[in-house]
C-alpha cells in the first residue's frame, strides 16, 4: 500500500535528521508502531489539532482518543507506555540515588507523573537520613477533588522502609495548586504524627499540569 513507502521514507528522514521533522511527522512515525496497517498521516494531523500539540496529544485522556476515528486501543496504550517511560525517565536521577531528594525534584516527578490525571492521587517520597530516596511510591487514588491517606498509615510504612523523612505530593486536577483547608490538616496530622517516632515531615507539595506549591518553602509548614 502506498503509505508502506511514505513510512519507510520518513523513517529514514528521521535516521538522518530527526530534529527537522514536523511534529505530526514524528507523531506519525509513533502511531505507525500501533497502527501498522494504516496510514497514520492523517491520524497523527487530526490528535494535533484536537489536542494542540504533541504534549497535549500525550496528556490527553482515555475517552479523548475514543473521539478520534483510526484511535483505538492500541494506540492508547501505546500512548500510556510512553507516558510511563518518560515518567519513569523523569525520576530516574532520584529513584537511582544518585542525588538529594529534595522537594522541587519531588514536584518534577510528580508533575510528570499526575499533572495531567482528572483524579487526585497521593504520592510520598521516602528519604534515608542522608536525604536520598528510599521509596517512590502511591499511597492513595481517589476522586476529581480528594484522595484520603491515614497518617497512622504512613508511619507504619515510613517504619518499615527505615525512613527518617518523607515528602508527601498530590495532584489538583483543577489546575490550582494552592492548598485547601483539608490539604493544611492533613500536613499539620502528617507532622504530629511522624514526629512523636522521631520521623520528619519534610514538605507537602501539591502539582498541577502546569506548576506546583511547597508548603515548606511558602511557610505552611513548621
Amino acid at each position: 500500500m502506498h503509505y508502506h513507502g511514505h513510512r519507510q521514507r520518513l523513517r529514514d528522514r528521521f535516521t538522518d535528521a530527526p530534529g527537522k521533522l514536523a511534529d505530526y511527522e514524528i507523531l506519525e512515525l509513533l502511531l505507525g508502531y500501533a497502527l501498522l496497517r494504516r496510514d497514520t498521516k492523517p491520524i497523527a494531523k487530526e490528535m494535533l489539532k484536537r489536542f494542540g500539540s504533541l504534549r497535549g496529544v500525550l496528556e490527553a485522556r482515555q475517552e479523548e482518543y475514543n473521539d478520534i476515528p483510526g484511535v483505538g486501543d492500541g494506540t492508547a496504550k501505546l500512548l500510556a507506555l510512553l507516558r510511563e517511560f518518560v515518567a519513569r525517565y523523569v525520576e530516574s536521577p532520584v529513584r537511582t540515588r544518585r542525588k538529594l531528594c529534595t522537594p522541587a525534584d519531588v514536584a518534577a516527578m510528580a508533575r510528570e507523573r499526575l499533572g495531567r490525571l482528572s483524579h487526585e492521587e497521593v504520592w510520598l517520597a521516602y528519604l534515608d537520613n542522608t536525604g536520598h530516596l528510599i521509596e517512590w511510591e502511591r499511597a492513595s487514588k481517589g476522586s476529581v477533588d480528594s484522595a484520603f491517606i491515614h497518617p497512622r498509615d504512613v508511619v507504619e510504612r515510613a517504619l518499615v522502609l527505615k525512613a527518617t523523612g518523607f515528602i508527601i505530593v498530590h495532584n489538583h486536577p483543577g489546575g490550582d495548586p494552592k492548598p485547601s483547608g483539608v490539604d493544611l490538616q492533613l500536613t499539620e496530622h502528617l507532622r504530629i504524627a511522624a514526629g512523636t517516632v522521631g520521623i520528619r515531615l519534610v514538605d507537602h507539595v501539591v502539582v498541577t499540569d502546569t506548576g506546583s506549591y511547597s508548603l515548606l518553602k511558602d511557610g505552611l509548614l513548621r
